[in-house]
């Protein structure tokens, strides 16, 4: 085996070692279909003033749907969102609380991925759910998982990463 005489082949100025090889981003998984950007406050307040508070459910709905529809792992609880709801005083408010943390817990997964850092802190969403301003929050957490693919429309096809 022979290698290159000094000096030839090789582009060193001043000692400096080659720059590493670049390293490939992560590798898709899979696919689904892009979520909608939504305005966070006007998710959070605006809309649901002028319809009387219909549109919170329509969000929770929606958000659920979206998820499912962009990883299909997450499983499909649109329904069962919506009807905990609506039906949460049966189990004393028990049941929307619980699906509310699963939010959380399918957004941060919806972060992942995208392959992005999985920021959507359950904890914080509950706490901020009792306060009024969760809403808010999981739409801020659910438009960095939408803002990770430019300016794809929703509905379109974009790659999974994890």
């Amino acid at each position: 085996m022979s290698y290159p005489p000094q000096g030839q082949g090789q582009h060193q100025q001043g000692g400096h070692a080659p720059a590493p090889a670049h390293q490939p981003g992560p590798v898709a998984t899979g696919s689904g279909a892009n979520m909608k950007r939504r305005n966070p406050v006007g998710a959070w307040l605006g809309l649901p003033i002028i319809t009387f508070g219909i549109y919170g459910l329509v969000w929770f709905y929606k958000v659920h749907n979206e998820l499912y529809r962009y990883d299909r792992r997450v499983g499909d609880s649109a329904l069962n969102a919506l009807l905990s709801m609506l039906f949460g005083f049966i189990t004393f408010g028990i049941w929307p609380l619980v699906m509310w943390i699963k939010l959380g817990g399918r957004i941060r997964q919806a972060q992942r991925a995208a392959g992005l850092p999985a920021s959507c802190s359950t904890g914080v969403g509950f706490l901020l759910g009792i306060i009024g301003f969760g809403v808010l929050y999981y739409q801020i957490q659910l438009n960095k998982v939408v803002d990770r693919y430019g300016g794809t429309p929703p509905d379109q096809h974009v790659s999974l990463v994890a």
